[in-house]
This record gives C-alpha cells, structure tokens and sequence, in this order.
C-alpha cells in the first residue's frame, strides 16, 4: 500500500471546491482589525481572535518595529541555546507579576506550550483527566505523553468528572486539565466545582487561559480571575495570538515547576525562540491591557449585545455566554458552508466549523468579536445574518 494513497482518495475538499462553497486558506490582501480585504472585496471581520483589536495599534506596531531594529527578524536559535533575549525575561518577569504567579515561561506558540507542557509535567506514574471538548493542542500534549493514562470526562460536566476521577488510581499522580473558555461552544469552564473536585482528590489543575487572557476577570487575567479560583489553579496556560495580538504562548506557576519545564519541554528546547517583533508586541500589549480597561468594556458589550440580538432573531447559539464567542448552530455541513458563502458575498466572513472540528451533528458558524468593531459594523452583520438565515430557512 503507497502511504500516498489516501491523499489521492482524499477528494472532499475538490467537491467542495467545485460547488463554490469551499471556506478554508481565504488570502487576506490588506487588514485594517474590524475590516480586511479578500479576493479584492471589502469584508467586516467577525471571524477573529483579536480580542481587544490591538493587532493594529499604532503603539503595538512601533514596539515591533523597534524591537526588530534592534535585534533583527529572528533569533536563529532556541531558548535553550542562543536564543533568548533579554526583553524575553523581561516579558516572563512582567506576565507573572500580571498574573500573579512566581514565574512564567514563553514559548514560540500557544500550541507548542500545550504540546510542550504537559508530556513535561506528567510520565507513566500520572493520569491526565481531561474535558472532551479541550483544545488539540491539550490533547496531542497528552498524546505526547508516552506511558500516561488519559481519562476524558464530558464537555463540562462536573458530575461526570467526578464519577471519572472517583474511578482512577489514586495512587498516581493526578491532574484535571481543562479549557477555561471553550474555542467552539463559547462557554465557560464550572472552574468552582472543578478546582473543589481536584482538592477532595488530591488532584493538581491545569487551566487553558488562551480564550480568557485579556477578555474576563477585573484585571483581565481569565476566567480564573472572573471565578475567584486563581488560588485554586496550579498552572495557567495561555497564547498571544490572541488578546495580545501577536504569536506565542506561555505558562505560569510555581517557580520550580516552571523551571522544571524549562528543561523537559521539548517544543521549547528544540525550537526556534520568539522573534524580537513578537516579544515586544505582547510586552507593548500586556502595557495597554493594564492601563485602559476600555478596551475589555467594549468588547464586553460588544459580545452581549450581538448574543442577545442573534438570540432575538432566532439563531442557535448554544450554550455560549459572557465571552465574546457566539457558535451559530446549523448542524448540517452542507448548509453550513452555503451560509458562510453567502454570508462571504454579502461582505462577512465568520469560520465555518464542521466534523471533525465538532461532532458530525454540530456544524456552526463561530463568530467572535473584536473590540474595535463599529456599531454600525454590529448592526450591519446583524442584518445580513437576518436575511441570510431566514432565506435558507434557519430562522
């Protein structure tokens, strides 16, 4: 058997494709946050991680660009070897007095500090405990970890975990691993009952912050911060493509667990460090963050106002709240692509979302919000959806 074989029988996305329908790698030709150009139209952009919309700040863009004059485009090196910078310890020093940990270290993506993390922390000895509707990048960490049991307890769920962890060797280490704001459903994890759970079990938390850094809690420091569980929490895990508006990603905790992973992760050691103009974005960020909670307020209204619209109109938002995630549920693959299609021509782009992404009957549309969206954009998108979904028959 040629192992080419199944990329030749692999003829979905040509289908796709040739029914004009096909959402995936659209080429974004100019990018002013809120607003993008794709093949030559003008798009309002709902489809984004920007959060806070710092992507475009002047003041985020000059630290990138001094960053770079100074030290070039790239370190050429690991973190481990050449390649760490001093405004790379100044960023670790920074986020952990920001998250109000001992130490913290950056890694070259979100998913590598899941990937590299985890198969760090846990061997043969430990059972990871893990919601089914956890990021890939937590679950090929657990698959990294050679020899670990890895139990799965349903998607937030607090009975079903407990009945899980009850059933485990309490003999081994264990650890409860969960998304704090889920990436598709847009809800929040029960982090209260979770982190009362781990304590009757003796177990350690690990918390994913990627959807909450930025967006929830006064200081915005995630849903730990918003659920008063921070103490609760042993480490916290989170990205900067998203609220921070660069690349990368990190994780915090006690001073020698996190030295530990400094020299087990092997994402970490063996790849390339955080370019200079990375590093300087998120440090320039984290600033703003701090200093000029607007931006959290707005993108707070911003997120109830569209789920309390989208739910007057009709539309299946599912189980989202206070976050600036809201799934349009269509639960058809085929109608869920002629929905993005139609929705791309009227001059919006959302992600289309469909198996294995989420479980065959769940295809949606994942909308998310920036804060630097207009009004006028708001009500625009609304409008749109209105006819779009009421054309195919989804409201």
């Amino acid at each position: 058997m040629d192992i080419f074989q199944k990329c030749y029988d692999f003829t979905r996305v040509n289908e796709i494709m040739e029914e004009g329908t096909y959402p995936y790698f659209m080429p974004i030709s100019d990018n002013n946050g809120p607003k993008v150009v794709m093949n030559g139209k003008d798009i309002i952009m709902i489809g984004s991680n920007n959060y806070l919309g710092l992507t475009q700040d002047p003041r985020v863009i000059e630290a990138a660009v001094k960053a770079t004059e100074k030290f070039g485009t790239s370190c050429s090196g690991s973190r481990f070897l050449n390649g760490t910078l001093d405004i790379h310890l100044e960023l670790e020093e920074e986020l952990a007095k920001f998250m109000n940990r001992e130490a913290v270290l950056i890694f070259s993506t979100g998913f590598m500090s899941n990937h590299g993390t985890i198969p760090a922390l846990v061997d043969r000895n430990d059972i990871i405990i893990m919601d089914k509707a956890d990021h890939a990048s937590i679950y090929a960490g657990t698959v990294a970890s050679t020899g670990t049991e890895l139990k799965r307890y349903k998607h937030n769920n607090m009975e079903d975990l407990e009945k899980v962890i009850s059933s485990v060797d309490h003999n081994k280490g264990l650890v409860i691993v969960t998304d704090s704001v889920f990436s598709m459903e847009g809800d929040i994890a029960q982090l209260n009952r979770l982190t009362d759970i781990a304590k009757e079990h003796n177990a350690r938390v690990y918390v994913d912050e990627a959807h909450g850094t930025g967006v929830l809690g006064e200081h915005g420091r995630g849903a730990s911060e918003l659920l008063g569980v921070e103490s609760d929490v042993d480490i916290i895990m989170s990205t900067f493509s998203k609220s921070f508006g660069s690349i990368g990603g990190f994780v915090a905790g006690p001073g020698p667990v996190i030295s530990y992973i400094k020299h087990k992760a092997l994402p970490l050691m063996f790849s390339a460090a955080p370019t200079p103009a990375a590093t300087a974005t998120v440090l320039k960020s984290l600033e703003i963050m701090r200093t000029e909670p607007q931006h959290r307020e707005r993108l707070q209204y911003i997120s109830n106002y569209m789920r309390t619209e989208f739910i007057s109109l009709g539309f299946d938002t599912g189980v989202s709240k206070d976050t600036p995630i809201i799934p349009i549920y269509i639960r058809n693959d085929e109608k869920t692509f002629y929905f993005w299609t139609k929705l791309f021509e009227k001059g919006v782009f959302a992600n289309a979302i469909v198996s294995p992404a989420v479980p065959p009957d769940q295809a949606l549309l994942r909308t998310s919000y920036m804060a630097s969206l207009t009004d006028n954009d708001l009500d625009k998108v609304l409008d749109i959806m209105k006819r779009i979904g009421k054309d195919i028959g989804l409201i």
